[in-house]
């Protein structure tokens, strides 16, 4: 997932303080011994991250499956290494019958009394694109100005890397005093839209019964500030084919009194925004109620705007990114101009995803899409509108203990107030995660952040916010274990 943040401050307890978040008791946990303990294995954890980087496990159809098992492999060593002998690689078929991606599984049993986290990552990564967009070897992490560049470096290996590195740094600081339980579940087909994860819960449902989950795959607000994301928007995405012909004919000899395809499809993708750029969907949630400091330059030099390109919509800039609907289009089918020919062409598809504000029904935006497909139809050309993937929006519940705790924990673990930040991008299975387990406390954690690139060329990690992650969620699971969520 590639986020794009939105904000707002939240007051947290001092830098290293020994105050206790309210309603633990005090001295329940060693957060400098934590803090020591993940020191001192921090090299090796990078090291054991460009292992990772290391392997090309994609889990598209089109590319070889063999690096995915890999890569599975090597994040379950990794898991047995961290003292876990409850270690195992599942998977659940596809409805076309085909093996989906390879899961990591791994867990510690609560003791009596104790609560248990789910720690959620990927370990499939997007494919790395034209080499020649890299100044370095895609997977082939190197370090660089404080960053750690290659494929899968920010998302989501080191989403992996965080918690095996937490986990361990509490075990050996806790001893036999670590009573929480902890399971493991680390993904291996995100990238690929996640077709078997609805019915591998339903598969593995009381194997991965939690009290908590922590889905690290996510951003935090810029470098040097920390952030839960408390709020993701939904999406749905389909097509949309404009037909005018039978066949195609000489442009020449019928051109005039009927227009092509792709220009009468370029008019009905031009009603889908207004003149000010603002969504023109009738009948989606919008709302302009987020009070942040981001400014247009921020964004322009995070999304990076080229000059003299004017931003869309009205609004603030943060209701746009996190409560507001986006719609783009992200693919057209039609020739491409090197192999054009002089034809009124008959047919052409694209593309859209739409991305929908916290609150709006899937279903609901589907048929809203659809309703102005069809209404739109430019000179009564025929329109096929077909719809395809959808997913919910998310919001958490910031009172709850495990939302509380791990604010205070970020906030500790950078030395300066964790924010509550919205994000553009969409996490769909989510919502399945709250079906399957309806009562379970969701937290959206992160390593990235706005200059990370995660899906595109030059990917990165910053090594400092990367260390300061895994202290977060290392001070997270001492104080779940010390507390418990009464």
């Amino acid at each position: 997932m590639t986020p794009t943040p939105a904000a707002t401050p939240r007051n947290s307890s001092s830098p290293y303080s020994s105050n206790p978040v309210p309603g633990t008791s005090a001295g329940s946990i060693d957060a400098q011994e934590l803090r020591s303990a993940v020191s001192r294995s921090f090299d090796a954890t990078l090291a054991q991250l460009a292992g990772l980087v290391a392997i090309p496990g994609i889990a598209w159809p089109s590319f070889d499956p063999a690096p995915l098992e890999r890569s599975a492999q090597a994040v379950a060593d990794l898991l047995r290494a961290s003292g876990l002998d409850d270690v195992v690689i599942l998977r659940c078929d596809k409805k076309d019958g085909t093996p989906g991606g390879p899961a990591v599984v791994a867990r510690r049993p609560a003791a009596e009394g104790k609560p248990t986290i789910l720690l959620y990552a990927h370990h499939d990564v997007q494919p790395p694109g034209d080499p020649a967009l890299w100044d370095t070897e895609p997977f082939a992490a190197v370090e660089k100005d404080g960053r750690l560049y290659g494929r899968g470096a920010a998302d989501d290996k080191a989403g992996i890397m965080a918690h095996v590195a937490a986990y361990t740094a509490v075990a050996e600081v806790l001893g036999s005093e670590l009573g929480l339980g902890v399971t493991f579940f680390f993904e291996g087909e995100e990238e690929a839209g996640s077709p078997t994860f609805r019915t591998f819960l339903e598969a593995h449902r009381d194997l991965l019964r939690a009290d908590v989950i922590v889905v690290a795959d996510s951003s935090n607000w810029k470098v040097g500030i920390p952030a839960l994301t408390t709020s993701l928007r939904g999406l749905v995405d389909g097509t949309v084919e404009v037909q005018v012909l039978d066949h195609a004919v000489h442009s020449g000899m019928f051109g005039g009194p009927v227009l092509d395809a792709p220009t009468l499809l370029s008019r009905l993708i031009a009603t889908f925004h207004d003149d000010e750029g603002n969504v023109a969907i009738q009948g989606l949630v919008s709302q302009d109620n987020v009070a942040v400091d981001l400014t247009e330059a921020e964004y322009r030099a995070d999304a990076s705007v080229l000059d003299g390109v004017q931003l869309a919509g009205s609004g603030t800039i943060a209701s746009r990114l996190w409560t507001k609907p986006a719609l783009s289009i992200i693919g057209i089918d039609a020739p491409a101009v090197a192999v054009a020919s002089n034809t009124l062409l008959p047919r052409a598809k694209a593309k859209f995803s739409l991305r929908l504000a916290p609150g709006q029904d899937p279903t609901d935006a589907m048929e809203a899409m659809r309703e102005h497909v069809q209404a739109h139809a430019p000179f009564g050309a025929k329109v096929v509108f077909t719809p395809g993937e959808s997913g919910s929006s998310f919001l958490t519940d910031t009172s709850s203990k495990a939302a509380t705790l791990a604010l205070w924990a970020l906030g500790e673990a950078w030395g300066v107030p964790a924010v509550e930040m919205g994000i553009g991008g969409s996490i769909p299975f989510i919502a399945d995660l709250i079906e399957v387990y309806p009562d379970v406390q969701i937290l959206v954690t992160g390593v990235e952040d706005p200059d990370s690139r995660a899906h595109s060329a030059n990917e990165s990690l910053h090594i400092g916010d990367f260390r300061n992650a895994v202290v977060a969620e290392a001070l997270l699971l001492a104080r779940l274990n010390a507390d418990g969520l009464a």
